[in-house]
Order: C-alpha cells, then sequence, then structure tokens
C-alpha cells in the first residue's frame, strides 16, 4: 500500500481522482511481489493476480455503496432533528406522530420518501460528507464489531510500520554495504558477510534502524501531516523508478540475455504470493478520504474499473519482467535492491544509487503519517463518551505502545517477503474483505425499513446480490484457513 492522498478536502475532477488512487494503491508491495511472483512460479501468479484484482474491486464497490448509504443515514437523521424542533415550536400539533390509513406512525418508521419536502430533488444518497471505515463501523455494527474493526486496522497497520521500518534500514544497507564497482557481476550476501571492516552487515542494518528511529520516531508524539508538495516529488521519484525498472529489464529480456527461467507453477509460494498481492491491492481504508472530494461521481464505478484493469496490468508487466530478466536466486525482497549490485543490467553508478535510495525516500515520508493514524486508533479504541486521557497517557504511552512493537519487530526480522506476506494475509484479509462485505450487508439491512423499498442508491455496487457478500465471506474464510495451515506444515516440517 502506498502513502496517503491529498490532505485537502478540495474537489477535483474524476480523472485526477483515479490518478490518485492509482498512486494509494501502487506502493511497498509492488516492490515485493517479483520475487513473490518467481517462487509461486508464472501461471499460478498471473491466475491468483487476476483472482484478487476481481476479489478487491467488488469490495472497493462494496466500500463505496457504504458510503453512501451512511451519508443517507446522516441525512436522515438530520431531517428527524428538524422534525422534532418543528414538532416542539408548534402549539397545534406534533409531528412526532403522523396519521397514515387511519393510524399512528412513530416519525422513525416513515420512510424518508413520505416526509420529503414537495418539490425536493435531494439524491440522499450523494456522497457529499466524508464518513471514515471507523465511523461506518461505529453507524453500523454493534459494539463487539467496532472492537474487532479497530483491533483489525491496529494490527494492519503495525504490519505497516513494520515494513516501512525494515525497509528503509535493509536499503540503505545494501546501498553502503554492496557491490558496486561492476568487476564482481551480481553476487548474493548473508548478514554475516563483512560490512566495514569487523562490522558485518547484520550489526551496519540495526545500526541505520537504530538511527531510522531516532529521526523519524519523535514525529509519533505530534501531529504529522503530509504537504501536497511532498506527495507530487514522491510521485514523480516513485514513476521514475518504477519506469527505469521495468525498462531496463524490457532492454535486457529484448538483447537476449534474460537469466529468469521461472517454473510454470510451485505451489509452496502460493501463501506468500496471496499476502503479498491482497496487501499490494489494499485502498479500502482510504476510499472516504479518496472519493469524497470527486467533483462528479456519476462515474466512479466505472473509473474504479478502469483504475483497478490499469493496476493489474502494471503489476502484472513488472513482475514478469522481472521474474526473466533475472534469475530467481537473485531477486530480491525488494526490487529496487536487484539492480544495486547488477551492473549487466545497469552500468551506471549514480542510477543503481538512485534506486537502492529510492524506498528510503518515498517510504521515510509516509512512516510518520502510518504512525500518527495508528496512534489515534488506539485512542479511538479505548475512548468513552464524554472522558479525556491524562497528559502523560495521551502524549506518551499512546505514542510509545504505537512505536515500540514494529521497531522489536524491524530488529528481530528483515525478511520483508514474509512481513508483507502476514500482513496482507491476516489483517489486510480483514480490511480488504471481511469489513467491507460485513459494512454493505448491514448498511442495506438497516437503511432498507428507514428509507423506503422505493429508495435506490445510485452507488450501489454492481455485485448487489447477498450471494456475493457470502461468497467474499467464504473466500476469506478459506483464504486464511489454507495460509494459516500451509505455515503449520512449514514450521512443522523444519
Amino acid at each position: 500500500m502506498a502513502g496517503g492522498i491529498t490532505e485537502t478536502g478540495d474537489p477535483y475532477s474524476p480523472y485526477v481522482g483515479l490518478i490518485y488512487m492509482f498512486n494509494l494503491i501502487v506502493g511497498t508491495g509492488a516492490l515485493t511481489m517479483p520475487r513473490a511472483f518467481a517462487m509461486a512460479g508464472w501461471a499460478v501468479s498471473l491466475a491468483l493476480i487476476c483472482i484478487l484484482a476481481f476479489m478487491s474491486y467488488m469490495t472497493t464497490t462494496f466500500v463505496i455503496e457504504a458510503m453512501a448509504a451512511a451519508n443517507a443515514q446522516l441525512r436522515w437523521k438530520r431531517r428527524e432533528q428538524e422534525e422534532v424542533k418543528d414538532s416542539d415550536s408548534s402549539s397545534d400539533y406534533s409531528d412526532d406522530e403522523v396519521i397514515i390509513r387511519g393510524r399512528s406512525e412513530p416519525l422513525e418508521a416513515r420512510p424518508i420518501l413520505s416526509i420529503q419536502r414537495g418539490g425536493s430533488s435531494v439524491d440522499h444518497f450523494d456522497i457529499v460528507e466524508r464518513v471514515e471505515m471507523g465511523q461506518m463501523a461505529s453507524m453500523f455494527f454493534n459494539k463487539v464489531g467496532v472492537n474487532m474493526f479497530y483491533i483489525c486496522i491496529i494490527v494492519y497497520l503495525y504490519g505497516d510500520l513494520a515494513i516501512y521500518a525494515a525497509a528503509v534500514p535493509i536499503s540503505l544497507m545494501e546501498v553502503a554495504c554492496g557491490n558496486h564497482s561492476c568487476s564482481a557481476g551480481s553476487v548474493t550476501y548473508n548478514d554475516t558477510d563483512s560490512c566495514w571492516g569487523p562490522v558485518k552487515r547484520r550489526d551496519a542494518y540495526r545500526v541505520f534502524l537504530s538511527v531510522f528511529t531516532l529521526l523519524l520516531g519523535p514525529f509519533t508524539f505530534f501531529n504529522a501531516q503530509k504537504t501536497k508538495y511532498l506527495q507530487i516529488l514522491t510521485s514523480v521519484m516513485r514513476w521514475l523508478a518504477f519506469s527505469m525498472m521495468i525498462i531496463l529489464a524490457l532492454i535486457r529480456i529484448g538483447k537476449g540475455k534474460g537469466a529468469g527461467h521461472p517454473p510454470a507453477a510451485n505451489f509452496s509460494g502460493i501463501p506468500n504470493l496471496f499476502g503479498v498481492c491482497v496487501y499490494s491491492f489494499m485502498c479500502q481504508h482510504s476510499l472516504p478520504s479518496l472519493i469524497t472530494p470527486i467533483s462528479d461521481k456519476k462515474r466512479v464505478g466505472r473509473l474504479v474499473l478502469a483504475d483497478y484493469s490499469l493496476i493489474l496490468g502494471f503489476y502484472s508487466l513488472l513482475s514478469f519482467t522481472a521474474i526473466f530478466c533475472f534469475d530467481s536466486t537473485l531477486l530480491r525482497d525488494m526490487y529496487t535492491l536487484s539492480f544495486t549490485d547488477s551492473c549487466d543490467v545497469l552500468d551506471v553508478p549514480a542510477l543503481r544509487y538512485f534506486l537502492g535510495l529510492f524506498p528510503v525516500f518515498t517510504i521515510s515520508t509516509n512512516f510518520p503519517i502510518i504512525a500518527v493514524t495508528l496512534r489515534n486508533n488506539w485512542k479511538a479504541l479505548f475512548h468513552r463518551d464524554g472522558g479525556t486521557y491524562p497528559w502523560v497517557v495521551d502524549r506518551v504511552v499512546f505514542p510509545l505502545i504505537t512505536l515500540v512493537p514494529p521497531i522489536v519487530v524491524a530488529f528481530c526480522t528483515h525478511n520483508l517477503e514474509s512481513l508483507v506476506g502476514i500482513t496482507g494475509a491476516y489483517a489486510g484479509t480483514g480490511i480488504q474483505y471481511i469489513i467491507p462485505a460485513c459494512l454493505v450487508f448491514l448498511s442495506r439491512r438497516q437503511l432498507e425499513p428507514v428509507l423506503g423499498r422505493d429508495a435506490v442508491n445510485k452507488h450501489r455496487s454492481p455485485f448487489r446480490h447477498a450471494f456475493w457478500v457470502g461468497f467474499v465471506l467464504l473466500w476469506a474464510t478459506s483464504c486464511l484457513m489454507f495460509v494459516t495451515a500451509n505455515i503449520i506444515l512449514t514450521e512443522t516440517k523444519h
């Protein structure tokens, strides 16, 4: 998952929204996808990524429908409050009850269409208010469901931070300790190999991780915001790096020097590929801040479909050029690092340094944003109406429980492929599949008695039949069981 999108609520065109969504989805996960493709085989990988792209698109339409339903419910509640105020100001009659077909019916039981003022053309399903997923969970879930939502999002954000905290030191270690002389060709390194004299590569990684923590960790104690210009800079760098990697791999393959000979299928690599792909298609939790500012939402459904088609094509192109360009044993967890010591592919030192350091610049700008988001979710999980936190808890305890666990994980392991796979397979499955399916199902069930059967949600998902909700939940459960069983069997063999 990439970083955030625009920080302001200023409206933008649907096509700008398409670009924002593309940038939102394509991020760190894309850099771990080539190795996952190589380990699972090209045919299996292509089939699985197509299926997962379709599933992610479906649940994205679920979230958009739930956003529209949440907006409709907020309008209904305001209308209800207006009616109550009108009834309080009237001495002749009460609007709390209306005689319909000879019987008294409470206001909240009447369909919203029956109380619209004459000539009103307000579409109650217009998405004009940004309703975040946490707020939607509070509107449609019970207390247990709300707590489960926050636990899921917190676990996912912890995984995100651990991935970021490991990716930056790895890139710095590879640039500082790797071979950049073009004299030895592509080589592989162990953590116990020397970096600077007696300092081993593993120790260099931990030094860089410590520096990373000291420089970016303090932002967790404050409010960090990503500026528009910083976003533009990181987007430009991202596309320069991705374009360079694809073009360089295509040139090498075109010259007949491609060293990759991936198998068609290797089923032992599927669980990790599943987690990587789920993580790489993640955008559902950021859709409210992405979709709401779009000025003309009539074509949102088609634009989302176009975006997913483009991203599927991009991921396939990036991964296929990688697995046929590089020998699978030389593909790194972070794809950019495959170019840093491969002078056969790229013999310009400055460009190799740029690709090697690319994750450092882009990920470092995202780390404080994700950390502050996680800290705020912790606060929301334990918040009680009318209560406030003591200063020490608010300014010290919450930032520390946000920062310490992912840094400890990053100190213990820098296996990015596993970190991304586990984060995507477990917390990612909850956010991308289970939560959207539950949101859309419960929003439909709760709003139909209030809005009436005649009210049509113009943003409803093309997958409106209840079968699709059940299918998504069954798919998610099956995938979790498969991944868990594979991990247990793998550990048992070892």
